[in-house]
C-alpha cells in the first residue's frame, strides 16, 4: 500500500462517504455456483454520489502482467491512498484476463472503500471452512434482513401460521436474524 503523508482530510472524507453509503446489493447471480454477487456497474453507480459528496475521486488501472492498482484521491488536499494486486486469470486470453480485471475492480473498490456487500452467514463459512477438511456447510439460503423472505417470514410468525424452527429447516438463520425474527413474532 501507497499513502500520502498526511491523511488527516481523506480520512475525514471516508468517513462522511461511510455515513451516506448504503449497503451495495448484490444485483447478479453466478449460474455456476448459484451465487449472488454485486456487479462492477451496481458498485460503481453506488458509490458515484457518496463519493463526490465525500470530495472524494478513485482511479483503478492494470498494473504489470496481471496488477491492478486502485487509488482514492481526496480532490481538495490530494491526500491519497494506493493499493496494488495481483491475480492470475484462469484463462490466460484476453477474455479470461478482461474478466480477472473486472472481478479485481469490485473486489478492490469493495476493500479500499469499506463497502458492505456481503450477506452475514453468521461467520459459518470463516468456522466452517470449505476446503473438506472441516464440517460442510449446508446449500440452504440464507435469511437476511430486509428481504422478501424475511418480511413473509414474519408475516407467517404473526399470523400462526410457522415457526421459527419450521423457517429453520429450510433456510439458514444466523443469531442476530433469529433474534429478530422472536421480537417480530
Amino acid at each position: 500500500m501507497h499513502k500520502s503523508e498526511s491523511l488527516k482530510n481523506i480520512a475525514a472524507a471516508l468517513m462522511l462517504f461511510h455515513l451516506k453509503m448504503d449497503n451495495v446489493k448484490k444485483d447478479a447471480t453466478n449460474p455456476f455456483f448459484k451465487s449472488k454477487y454485486a456487479t462492477l456497474s451496481n458498485i460503481l453507480d453506488a458509490i458515484k454520489v457518496p463519493l463526490e459528496e465525500s470530495g472524494l475521486i478513485f482511479s483503478q488501472f492494470p498494473d504489470g502482467q496481471n496488477g491492478l492498482s486502485t487509488i482514492i484521491i481526496h480532490a481538495d488536499s490530494g491526500e491519497f491512498i494506493e493499493s496494488c494486486y495481483d491475480m492470475v486469470p484462469a484463462k490466460n486470453d484476453p477474455q479470461g484476463r478482461g474478466s480477472a480485471i473486472t472481478y479485481q475492480r469490485r473486489y478492490a473498490l469493495a476493500a479500499i472503500l469499506g463497502l458492505n456487500i456481503d450477506d452475514d452467514d453468521d461467520a459459518n463459512l470463516a468456522t466452517f471452512g470449505s476446503n473438506g477438511l472441516a464440517k460442510e456447510v449446508d446449500n440452504k439460503p440464507w435469511l437476511n434482513k430486509g428481504t422478501k423472505e424475511f418480511d413473509g417470514a414474519v408475516k407467517k410468525l404473526k399470523a400462526g401460521e410457522t415457526t421459527i424452527d419450521k423457517i429453520k429447516t429450510v433456510m439458514k438463520v444466523s443469531k442476530e436474524v433469529e433474534q429478530l425474527l422472536r421480537d417480530a413474532g
